[in-house]
This record gives C-alpha cells, sequence and structure tokens, in this order.
C-alpha cells in the first residue's frame, strides 16, 4: 500500500500544542495543511505559531529559505469543517473525550471523500470505541504522536476492531515517508507504550511504599545502574503526577483492575494533596527557585577484601569477575554450587533473585545492571541479620570498582531486577496476545520513553528463564497475582530449556 501522495490536503482538527505539531510535521513533508478548530480565532492562531515555527528553523540554518517559504505559504486555517472535504487524511487531536470526539468523526464522515482515511491522536481512549457508530470504520484508526510531534519520531498506528489493513498499511506508509519511525500496534489499553510502561514507575513506587529506599536513591539507582534517562519520581513529576496517574488508572480499569497495573496509594495521596510535580512546585521533589533536591543514600568507604570466590555461573553479572581481576582483587572461580560471590568473611554477594537477605544466613544481594562496567551506582540490600562485616565488604568490593553504592532495605528483587522483570512479562505477554511484535515494543519503547534497550532484546541478554524465575520468587513473596509470571513467559522459558535439552538428547544419541 503506498503513502498518501504530497499533493494530497491534509487535515489536523485542534489547534493546541500537539495539533500545531503534527501539522508542521505534515507540513514539512510537502503536504497543503488545514487547521481547523471549533473556534475558528484558534485555528488561525494555530497556523500562525506553525508558520512561526518553520520562519525561526529557517533562520538558524535548520531549514532551507526556498523550502520555508514554500511551507509557509501551504498552511491555512480552514474555514469551517466543510473546508476539509477534499482531504486526504484528517487527524483528530482535540480534547481526550470520548463523546465530543465521536461526534467530530461522525460530522467528518458526512463532508470528507470515501478514500479518505480518518485518524485519532488519542493516548487513552478505545480508537474501536471512537469507531462505533461511523458508516466506514474500516478508515478510522490511531496515529498516536508523542509531544512534541515535530522532534519526537515515534508513532503508534493502532487498528481498531473494524480498522481495515489496507487502511492501517496506507497511514503507516504516509507517517514513514514523514521521516517518523511508525509502529504497528493493535487497540489495547494503552497502546505500545502506555502499556508496556507501567511497571516502570509502578515498581518505584512500591519499592517507596515498603520503605526499601528513598525516591532520590531510587531514581539514581535506576538511572546509573539501570541505564534509563531518567529516574520515575522525577520522571512523574516532569509529566505531572495527575497526568501520569490518571493513565495508570486507566490501563488498570480498562484491564478489568488486573494486580498487574494496580496504582501507587503514595501517588494517589501526592495528588490528592495537590503536589502534581514541576507545574505546582512540589511533587516527589521541591520545585522552588531556592529548592535543593535531595541526594541519593550514598555509602561511606569501606575497605575492599583482597580476594574472593566466584562460585558457578554468575550470569547477567558474570562479567563482575574481570572487573574485579582488573582493580586489583584476586579472584578464585569454582564451577560448582552457586551463584554467588563468597567473601572473604564468609558472607556471599548474590545478584537479585527475587529472594530477601533475611531468608539466608549472612547474604548481601546486589542490583542488576545494564552495564556493570559502565554502572557508575550499585544497589545493596541486606537484613538486619546480615553481618557488619559482610555488608561492608560487599560495599568496599563495589567501590573498589569505582562504583557509588546505595544501601537499600532488604526488598525481594530489588530496584532494576524488579522492574526490567516486569518490563519483560508484560512485553512477552502483549506479543503473544497480538498487540505487537517484540521488535515494535522494543523501538517504541527506545524511541517513545528513552529506555536503554528494548524489553525483548534486554530478555534476551539476561536469559530465557532469568525473568521467570525472578518473578517467580517475587509472586512467592508478595503474593496477589501482581508477579505472577504470564503463560507466555512461561513458554519461552520452557520452549529455550526443551531446545536445549532436545540438542542434548539428540547428541547423545549420536554418540552412542
Amino acid at each position: 500500500m503506498t503513502a498518501i501522495e504530497r499533493s494530497r490536503t491534509v487535515a489536523v482538527v485542534g489547534a493546541g500544542t500537539m495539533g500545531q505539531g503534527i501539522a508542521q510535521v505534515a507540513l514539512l513533508a510537502g503536504h497543503r495543511v488545514l487547521i481547523h478548530d471549533i473556534d475558528r480565532d484558534l485555528a488561525e492562531a494555530g497556523a500562525a505559531r506553525v508558520r512561526e515555527r518553520v520562519e525561526r528553523m529557517a533562520a538558524k540554518g535548520r531549514l532551507d529559505r526556498d523550502r520555508a517559504e514554500d511551507a509557509i505559504g501551504r498552511i491555512a486555517a480552514a474555514d469551517g469543517i466543510a473546508a476539509l472535504a477534499d482531504t486526504a487524511l484528517v487527524i483528530e487531536a482535540v480534547i481526550e473525550d470520548v463523546t465530543i470526539k465521536r461526534a467530530l468523526f461522525t460530522s467528518l464522515e458526512e463532508v470528507v471523500s470515501p478514500d479518505a482515511l480518518l485518524a485519532t491522536n488519542t493516548s487513552s481512549l478505545s480508537v474501536t470505541e471512537l469507531a462505533a457508530g461511523l458508516a466506514h470504520p474500516g478508515r478510522f484508526l490511531g496515529l498516536h504522536f508523542f509531544n512534541p510531534a515535530p522532534l519526537l519520531p515515534l508513532v503508534e498506528v493502532v487498528s481498531g476492531f473494524a480498522t481495515a489493513p489496507e487502511a492501517a498499511e496506507r497511514a503507516y506508509a504516509t507517517v514513514l515517508g514523514w521521516g517518523k519511525t511508525p509502529v504497528r500496534c493493535a487497540d489495547t489499553p494503552g497502546f505500545i507504550v502506555n502499556r508496556i510502561a507501567r511497571p516502570f514507575y509502578a515498581e518505584a513506587f512500591a519499592v517507596y511504599e515498603e520503605q526499601g529506599a528513598d525516591p532520590a536513591t531510587i531514581d539514581a539507582v535506576l538511572r546509573e545502574s539501570g541505564g534509563f534517562r531518567m529516574g520515575p519520581f522525577q520522571l512523574t513529576d516532569l509529566i505531572g503526577q495527575d497526568v501520569n496517574e490518571a493513565v495508570t488508572r486507566s490501563v488498570w480499569e480498562s484491564f478489568f483492575r488486573s494486580p498487574k497495573f494496580t496504582p501507587s496509594l503514595a501517588q494517589r495521596r501526592l495528588v490528592q494533596s495537590g503536589r502534581l510535580g514541576r507545574k505546582s512546585g512540589q511533587g516527589w521533589f521541591p520545585y522552588a527557585d531556592d529548592a535543593e533536591l535531595p541526594a541519593p543514600h550514598t555509602a561511606g568507604p569501606e575497605a575492599a577484601p583482597d580476594k574472593v570466590t566466584v562460585v558457578g555461573d554468575l550470569g547477567p553479572a558474570a562479567e563482575l569477575a574481570e572487573l574485579l581481576e582488573e582493580a586489583g582483587i584476586a579472584v578464585t572461580a569454582t564451577e560448582h554450587g552457586g551463584p554467588y560471590i563468597q567473601l572473604p568473611g564468609e558472607g556471599q554477594l548474590v545478584l537479585a533473585d527475587g529472594k530477601t537477605s533475611v531468608e539466608f544466613a549472612d547474604v548481601v544481594y546486589f542490583d542488576l545492571a545494564l552495564d556493570y562496567r559502565g554502572a557508575t551506582r550499585i544497589a545493596l540490600s541486606a537484613s538486619a541479620d546480615t553481618s557488619e562485616r559482610t555488608l561492608a565488604e560487599a560495599v568496599g568490593l563495589f567501590q573498589k570498582l569505582g562504583k557509588e553504592v546505595s544501601v537499600i532495605g532488604d526488598v525481594p528483587g530489588m530496584i532494576v531486577a524488579r522492574t526490567v522483570a516486569m518490563l519483560i512479562d508484560l512485553t512477552a505477554d502483549a506479543v503473544a496476545r497480538g498487540v505487537a511484535t517484540a521488535q515494535d515494543i522494543d523501538t517504541a519503547m527506545r524511541l517513545g520513553v528513552n529506555y536503554p534497550v528494548g524489553p525483548s532484546e534486554w530478555h534476551e541478554r539476561l536469559g530465557q528463564d532469568w525473568a521467570y524465575d525472578l518473578l517467580h520468587h517475587l509472586d512467592e513473596r508478595c503474593p496477589g497475582g501482581r508477579y505472577a509470571p504470564s503463560l507466555a513467559l512461561f513458554k519461552l522459558g520452557y520452549a529455550a530449556g526443551e531446545d536445549d535439552g532436545t540438542d542434548e538428547a539428540d547428541e547423545a544419541e549420536e554418540t552412542g
């Protein structure tokens, strides 16, 4: 299916920030663009602001002058909805209200030509529901741009229950031709990004509610160990606590209050108190002019052990053995038992696995890192029963590697590990349900919310059983269904195990 021809007109309904951004994208792609709003003055102002932005781009040398002048001449405010009759694509970007949107599309359907595509930019409403009542729902779909639309590359192309495949493909090709990165998605609550991203916020809030660590420390660990661009507390303050909580609550309600998407009571209290983040001057953190942001917990200096024993395969943390040797720590390795790092004081250093330190004689857990060499901070957790010597040796060991160390409470799965495991689980479930491909989900999470890698890529790095095992242990300690691994994740791990077993059996038969 080919893209909409550049000679055809594209219309945007809604002259707000998002509508202006989408109009600018279509305009610079070569289309004639009409902006329509129920208030004609707002439409005129929206078109004028787009012209101003194009002019500024030319003045700064980011756009050829001739191309800019050509574009400025191709955008206008629509003189009423009837002026949209000749459009090939209408993208709606009005208030998130089902009744208003459905009335708008009913009116548009009476005006536009039979081959025109109708699209909504909704981020939270059902595309299928918005299409209900239309005479030709097959040409209706979602085109979810991310704000600011001219800068962010991702567009979720959402097919409702009645969307014709050829309409979705035509829209996909059009957006791709505009220089964006489209991903295909079925009509599901939250689409891709807002569905898969829930654990990034929820697990951080859960650790906080469990008294595991303060917001500044959790954010620092996810940034400096997990590789995320911004911590969830800082990010939700930027988004607005009311906005973020509303999306979480909408997804939770849409999934019939599944425990996988349960909202945070701590965030609810924040919203109820009017602490909405940057826009109100106070959220998880203060934002007054003279306010100082709290610092993450960082352990004081401790002496590193001279030698350790690496017992078994450390899996995702295997590169630690090399890092320890480079730092001058003598490393002895044994294949039997483990996996853990045996410390001189007889304590053990174990990668987060969904269990708690209190269950064992003398264990300190360390959190997952995207890249242990590049990580600048590592979280450790211990119980009240953990010996002071073991904790000190663990802290000193990572400090010897040049890392800041944050000691948190005895929280199963810690911070990065449980977050990543939940992201992997939701992705596996979404893929199994036909929401999107693993590749499109990875693309969406990298481009839409700046994740360092996509969940499926992380799954490949960590091993097929890693997330399942951690969540299984978490589910045993925190029952209720939130951490119960999905059937899809179980099947992925089982299939990988079956493949290994079959290969070994075949090899045994061949060798007699």
